[in-house]
C-alpha cells in the first residue's frame, strides 16, 4: 500500500457513499484516463469485466471469432466464451513473446479466402512488455477489425512513446492485487469513444433503463467499482510512477547478477518501447545447460521462495484444446517454447535487496552445480 489508502476510504464511509458509484469512482476514471490521455474510463470489478464488457460493446456474439494471444492468462480469453464466439489463437514472436505479426497475417490470410473474419482481436502485453502494436494494428486495420487491447500487466508502459492501452477501439487494465497497483481487485475500460463508454456504464449496471421503476430491455452485468476499492485506487495511482522505478530495478539487478551466465535470457525489452517490467521472467536454454525449469522451481520452491512457470499457452488448455491456433512460423512455436523454458521470479514493489539476493543466490548455486 502507498500509506495514504485510508484517507480515501475513510472520505468513503463518512460521506457514506461506499456502493459501486461515488465520488471517488468518478475521480478515479478521470485520473487514469488523464494519466494515459483517453478520453474517458470505465471503473469496474476486475480486467476480465472490463474485457467483457469491451465485446460486448463490439457486438460479439455466437458464431463469431475473436483472434487472441495465445501466451497469456486464461481471463483473456474467457470472456470470448462468455459471449457465445470461438477464440482462434495467435502465437507469440521472440523479441517481445507478444501476438506474432506473421502468425496473424496468416490467421488474416486463410480468413479472408474463408469469407470469415473475426469480429475483434486481443493483444495482450505480456508482463508489462507492449507488443508490436504498429504491425499489428496495421493488420487489423488493413482489414478493419476493431483492437482490444490487453494491457492488464503494463499499465505505465509505452510503446513509441504512446501508452499501453491505447492502442485499439477498447483497452483494459487489472487492478487485481498481484499487479502494479491494485485496488483489491477492479478493472478499468477505456477508450477514446465515450459514447461506447456510456453504454459501457449502462451494461455494467444491469443495463437498467431510464424508468423510475426498475426495467430491463436488454441484458445486463454487476460489474462496477465500489466507492471504497476505487479510493484505494487513486491513492496507489500516485505512486505507478514510483512502482516502475522499483520494478525496473529489481529486473535491473536480476539481470547484472546473472549476466555472467550464457544459458540465461531475460525477457526483452523492445526498442523505443518502455516496460514497467511487472514481472522479471527469464529462459534456460537447455542446450547449453543441463538444467531444467521444473529443476529450477523445485529448488526454489525447497528454499520458500515462489516462482512460476510463464503462462501455459491457452491453445495448450484443455477447455481451448478445440479451437484453432497460428504458430509463429511453420518451423516455430514460440508460445510453447517459451512455456518450457520460461521463469517468472519473485518481483514484488515491497521486495527487499536481501530477499532479491537470497533468489539470486539460490539460482547461481544451482547453476554452478550442474
Amino acid at each position: 500500500m502507498s500509506g495514504t489508502e485510508m484517507k480515501y476510504i475513510n472520505e468513503a464511509f463518512e460521506s457514506n457513499w461506499i456502493a459501486p458509484l461515488g465520488p471517488n469512482v468518478d475521480a478515479f476514471e478521470k485520473e487514469i484516463a488523464s494519466y494515459i490521455g483517453a478520453n474517458g474510463a470505465v471503473a469496474v470489478s476486475s480486467g476480465t469485466a472490463a474485457l467483457h464488457l469491451a465485446l460486448s460493446l463490439l457486438e460479439v456474439q455466437k458464431g463469431d471469432t475473436v483472434f487472441c494471444s495465445s501466451l497469456t492468462f486464461v481471463a483473456t480469453a474467457n470472456p470470448i466464451l462468455y459471449q457465445g464466439a470461438e477464440p482462434v489463437f495467435i502465437d507469440s514472436e521472440p523479441d517481445t513473446w507478444n501476438m506474432s505479426p506473421s502468425a496473424l497475417e496468416e490467421a488474416f490470410k486463410e480468413a479472408v479466402i474463408a469469407k470469415k473474419l473475426p469480429k475483434a482481436v486481443i493483444i495482450v502485453n505480456l508482463y508489462g512488455q507492449s507488443a508490436k502494436m504498429e504491425e499489428l494494428a496495421a493488420i487489423c486495420h488493413k482489414h478493419k477489425i476493431p483492437i482490444v487491447e490487453d494491457a492488464a500487466e503494463s499499465l505505465g508502459s509505452t510503446y513509441k512513446e504512446k501508452p499501453s492501452g491505447t492502442f485499439g477501439e477498447f483497452g483494459v487494465y487489472s487492478f487485481n492485487g498481484n499487479k502494479i497497483i491494485t485496488t483489491s481487485g477492479g478493472g478499468m475500460l477505456i477508450s477514446d469513444n465515450t459514447e461506447a463508454l456510456s453504454k459501457a456504464r449502462f451494461l455494467a449496471t444491469q443495463a437498467k433503463d431510464p424508468a423510475t421503476h426498475y426495467q430491463h430491455s436488454q441484458l445486463g452485468f454487476n460489474y462496477r467499482m465500489s466507492n471504497i476499492l476505487a479510493g484505494i485506487g487513486r491513492s496507489q495511482l500516485q505512486v505507478l510512477k514510483e512502482r516502475i522505478k522499483v520494478r525496473r530495478a529489481i529486473f535491473s539487478t536480476y539481470q547484472q547478477e546473472l549476466a555472467g551466465y550464457p544459458e540465461i535470457s531475460f525477457m526483452p525489452e523492445l526498442e523505443n518501447t518502455f516496460s514497467n517490467r511487472w514481472l522479471t521472467a527469464l529462459t534456460i536454454n537447455e542446450e547449453k545447460t543441463d538444467v531444467s525449469i521444473t529443476e529450477l522451481l523445485a529448488l526454489l520452491e525447497s528454499e520458500n521462495i515462489e516462482a512460476r512457470p510463464v503462462w501455459k499457452p491457452l491453445h495448450m488448455q484443455p477447455l481451448f484444446e478445440k479451437y484453432h491456433y497460428y504458430p509463429h512460423s511453420t518451423n516455430m512455436n514460440i508460445s510453447e517454447e517459451l512455456f518450457r523454458t520460461g521463469i517468472c521470479l519473485p518481483s514484488g514493489s515491497n521486495m527487499t535487496h536481501q530477499d532479491q539476493m537470497r533468489v539470486i543466490d539460490c539460482i547461481k548455486k544451482f547453476l554452478n552445480e550442474k
